[in-house]
């Protein structure tokens, strides 16, 4: 069987490698075995190999937040799973061609459901539903500004809002992303430079703006946090400049701006299982009620996985990239 290792914390493309371990081998009476059809490579995992993600385990470890994966075998108490369903893994480790893990830790999705978009169902499509509800109480008519809006979570979160009658300004980093954010049902797309809390000002006229979302950090959250209403929230669930987050002292003390960290696995842990299930069925029927697919630039296997981590981070913006750990998809 092959999986990914880190050996060493540094350059992702230089520090993964793919060998040959032991068989997961027969599940146990409460876990089921799923053969890996598919896992992106998202930020987080690029963040892991480097060393700068939350979790930071001995090494040699496994990266991998995400998969889809068809169920091979199940323990004899496991009535909820059967074999042949497939399904997204709750648990990490997923760069590999095989997982076991119990029963509870996988969801079994439609069956006719897309294996390259479930690859990626686990993560963003949540994340960018529960910004939107968890942090501020949004009506129809209500604005939210966010940053690095042509991420998946960020286009996730342009359809949902449209959805819901909930305005969004779309901030960027170049006007070739605006047809597609504006195609999603973006209100307004905006570059992110220092003339932003006046074109944010003008679009606006006087409307209050409560939440604020950023994936970007460093001095782009200080940007973000000037757009906002006194007293407004602005929740950071991302690093992507690799920055540390400034922003003025004023913006907390005088104008009582509200900052929330979000990371996902802290608001499932409070779920139980069948609200968890139930949740992503939701999500499910969104998505296929909006016709909404991810771009996928390319799928490697996993024997190329230098290769395909090094393309994730040239094309962070322009597909998606996976890896198919057990031949084609």
């Amino acid at each position: 069987m092959k999986k990914v290792v880190v050996n060493a914390y540094g350059e992702p493309e230089e520090v993964v490698e793919c060998v040959e371990v032991e068989d997961v081998g027969v599940p146990d009476g409460d876990e089921v075995v799923l053969h890996v059809l598919a896992f992106p490579i998202n930020p987080a995992d690029i963040s892991f190999c480097r060393g700068r993600y939350r979790l930071k385990p001995p090494l040699p470890a496994t990266p991998g937040a995400e998969c889809v994966g068809r169920i091979t075998a199940v323990g004899s108490f496991v009535s909820s799973v059967k074999v042949g369903d497939l399904v997204i893994n709750l648990d990490r480790e997923n760069w590999a061609q095989k997982r076991r893990v119990k029963s509870n830790r996988v969801v079994v999705l439609p069956a006719g459901i897309d294996p390259c978009q479930a690859a990626m169902l686990r993560i963003n499509p949540p994340t960018a539903r529960l910004l939107l509800e968890d942090f501020v109480e949004l009506k129809e008519g209500d604005w939210v500004i966010q940053n690095a809006a042509n991420s998946s979570v960020g286009q996730l979160a342009i359809k949902l809002a449209r959805s819901r009658g909930i305005r969004t300004i779309n901030v960027v980093r170049s006007e070739d992303a605006f047809p597609t954010l504006y195609k999603l049902g973006a209100d307004v797309c905006l570059i992110d430079n220092g003339n932003l809390v006046a074109q944010v000002h003008d679009v606006l006229r006087g409307a209050d703006l409560r939440l604020g979302i950023d994936a970007v950090a460093g001095s782009a959250t200080a940007r973000l946090a000037s757009c906002l209403s006194p007293g407004a929230t602005l929740c950071i669930y991302g690093s992507m400049s690799g920055d540390a987050i400034t922003i003025a002292p004023s913006e907390l003390v005088y104008r009582n701006i509200h900052m929330r960290g979000f990371i996902l696995g802290r608001h499932l842990d409070v779920l139980s299982e069948d609200r968890i299930r139930s949740l992503y069925k939701e999500i499910i029927e969104d998505l296929d009620r909006f016709d909404f697919k991810i771009p996928i630039e390319q799928v490697y296997p996993i024997e190329n996985i230098g290769r395909a981590i090094a393309h994730a981070q040239r094309s962070r913006h322009a597909g998606k990239i996976l890896v198919a750990p057990n031949g084609s998809i």
